[in-house]
Order: C-alpha cells, then sequence, then structure tokens
C-alpha cells in the first residue's frame, strides 16, 4: 500500500514525511481493515513531526480518518464489509485504570493516539480495534465528515468544558479547522449567543472565513471585544492568546484550551489582571469515544458543514506547509484514491 511516514523528527519547511510502498496490515482478533478514503489534516501532525509530541517512530501519521471496512479479524462483528466508518483520535485505552473506570478515557494512563502511538490514516489501508471506530451519517461526503473527527468532535468536547449557557458570549481565539466547526456549534445549540472571533491578522483568510459564516465581531489577538467573554475557546500555537482571553474574561469566565501543544510559551499573566475574579484556565487532553459519537449525532442534525480545501496524499508535506502559515482556511483533508 502507499503511505505518508514519519522517520524522523525536523521542521516540516524540511519536506521530513516520506511516501512509501508499506505491506498492507492485516487485521486480526477484534481488528477491522479500513481502505482509507479521506484523512483529515491536524495542526498536531505538525506537531508530531516537529516533536512537540513525541510519536512512535516511524509511524503513519493522520488520525480523521473515514474508509470502508474491507476486512474483519475472527473476533469482529461489530460492522460489515462495505460498511462506511471513521476513526478518531482515540486508537484506544486500556479500560481497567481509574480513569477509564470513570469514564475519563482521555486521560487513560495507557492512551494511544492514532496516527500517533499507532499507524494511522495517512495511507490507503490501516487497522483498528472495532470498537473504536464509528458508523458515518449518511449525510457526509467522505471528505465533508474527515474534520469531524477530530476538529469537531474535540471542539463539540471543548465547547461542553467552556460551560457556555444560551445568551452567553463565546470568544474564539483562532479561526481553523476546528473553531468554524465550534462556530456552527453554537449557532445551532446557542442561537442567543453572541460568537467573537479573534484572529492573527485583520483581513487574513480565516478572519474572512469569520466574515462569511457570520460573526458578530471580529478581531485581531490583542483586541479588546466590545463586551466581555463568558467563556472563550482557544486554538492558537502561541502563548499570546491566552493572556488576552483571560483579560477578556467576564467574572467567573473560563477559558478553555484545545489544542495538545503550544509553539510558543505562555508567559506576562498577572494575578490581578488576568486570573482574579475565579476566572479558570481548563485544557482539553484527547477525546472519548462517548463525545465522538454524540458529535457525529448533533453534526447530522445541524447538519455541520465544514469548508475544506482538498489535497493529494502525495501532497502531505506542502499541506503540511500551509497549514503552518495558515496559507488555507477551514479544514485540509487528504483525498486517497
Amino acid at each position: 500500500m502507499k503511505a505518508v511516514v514519519i522517520r524522523r523528527i525536523a521542521p516540516i519547511e524540511e519536506s521530513p514525511l516520506s511516501y512509501e510502498d508499506l505491506p498492507t496490515p492485516e487485521p486480526k482478533g477484534k481488528d477491522i481493515l479500513i481502505r482509507v478514503h479521506a484523512c483529515g489534516i491536524c495542526r498536531t501532525e505538525l506537531d508530531e513531526i516537529e516533536g512537540r509530541l513525541k510519536p512512535r517512530i516511524p509511524v503513519i501519521p493522520g488520525h480523521q480518518v473515514v474508509g470502508r471496512v474491507v476486512e474483519m479479524g475472527a473476533e469482529a462483528g461489530r460492522f460489515s464489509v462495505g460498511d462506511r466508518v471513521g476513526v478518531a483520535w482515540i486508537y484506544s485505552s486500556c479500560g481497567v485504570c481509574r480513569f477509564c473506570r470513570r469514564g475519563l478515557e482521555n486521560l487513560c494512563e495507557n492512551f494511544m493516539g492514532t496516527g500517533c502511538d499507532a499507524d494511522g490514516g495517512y495511507a490507503e489501508y490501516m487497522i483498528v480495534n472495532e470498537d473504536y471506530a464509528y458508523k458515518i451519517p449518511t449525510i457526509f461526503s467522505d471528505v465533508e465528515a474527515a474534520p469531524l473527527l477530530c476538529a469537531g468532535a474535540i471542539g463539540y468536547r471543548a465547547l461542553k468544558l467552556t460551560g457556555i449557557e444560551d445568551g452567553d458570549v463565546i470568544g474564539l481565539y483562532g479561526f481553523g479547522s476546528s473553531a468554524h466547526i465550534v462556530f456552527q456549534l453554537v449557532r445551532y445549540l446557542y442561537p442567543n449567543s453572541k460568537i467573537f472571533v479573534f484572529t492573527k491578522r485583520r483581513g487574513d483568510p480565516p478572519s474572512q472565513l469569520a466574515a462569511k459564516m457570520g460573526a458578530d465581531w471580529i478581531g485581531e489577538t490583542g483586541e479588546k471585544p466590545p463586551l466581555k467573554l463568558n467563556c472563550a475557546i482557544d486554538t492558537t500555537p502561541t502563548g499570546i492568546p491566552v493572556r488576552e482571553a483571560l483579560g477578556n474574561l467576564e467574572r467567573g469566565g473560563r477559558l478553555v484550551m484545545n489544542l495538545i501543544r503550544k509553539e510558543t510559551p505562555i508567559t506576562d499573566l498577572d494575578y490581578t489582571l488576568h486570573l482574579w475574579w475565579e476566572k479558570e484556565i481548563k485544557s482539553v487532553a484527547n477525546i472519548t469515544r462517548r463525545d465522538v459519537a454524540e458529535f457525529l449525532e448533533v453534526a447530522a442534525k445541524i447538519p455541520i458543514k465544514p469548508e475544506v480545501v482538498e489535497f493529494r496524499i502525495e501532497e502531505a508535506n506542502e499541506a503540511l506547509k500551509m497549514l503552518k502559515y495558515g496559507a488555507y482556511r477551514g479544514s485540509g483533508v487528504l483525498v486517497i484514491k
């Protein structure tokens, strides 16, 4: 099979991903073999490639996978050959640790990330235990469904963690793949809320997308919005938006950080200005299967429509460079034919 592989840690500018012929994996036990049709592109892949997150080396990246079941292990029976399924960031969890027993498998001490600790979807085929795959609603094409499996599902978890109520003002710092899906969730679930969007530069592709979608206010990170924020979600790779978001929060507000790694430090927090008045910071760590299943159901009802830019699998290096520098808006997806 054709696959994209991380074999060394290096800046994406060096095009470190290799495009290779590898043996097609064989499903055993409860595994299913998936013929991959599309795989979303995520900033987590940049974190792996550039070493901020430590992947297994070598590994096939990609954790927003959509394809069809083509073969099953001897103990698999949840799906049938031909079923269209998705795979998200959660590849496996132990099921027995104190976190798993409490429904917090995202915090499992043996959590494995798809495309990081196990081979993912930047390939023609991948295997996964059937318990960690999801049926894809028919309303979505393969390309539309791919960003829902991480950008959407983890955005859904982040939104729940904000504690938002209808009528609240929510700030979105960064407006990429996840935030533009969260925007649609807020409009559907909390129709009386205002959405303020903060981007790096006025008139950049993310702010253009926010304007197209009808944000209530759009500004640069560092600007003061017209109203205090009851809650906020930060999806940016830099530390500065954390300070800025906390400064814009209303008393008792919460900032949720929806990312795995920051590329630059969080600095210059002043307790009185940024944290007093019972303001909170909460991170999103991984995801649970329940999050993914719930989100796909909600997404189909709305229905969520991600803005997608398609790339060929051979263009993975270039696609990730473009993601790093904000050269496209919405969600990038590798199409694997």
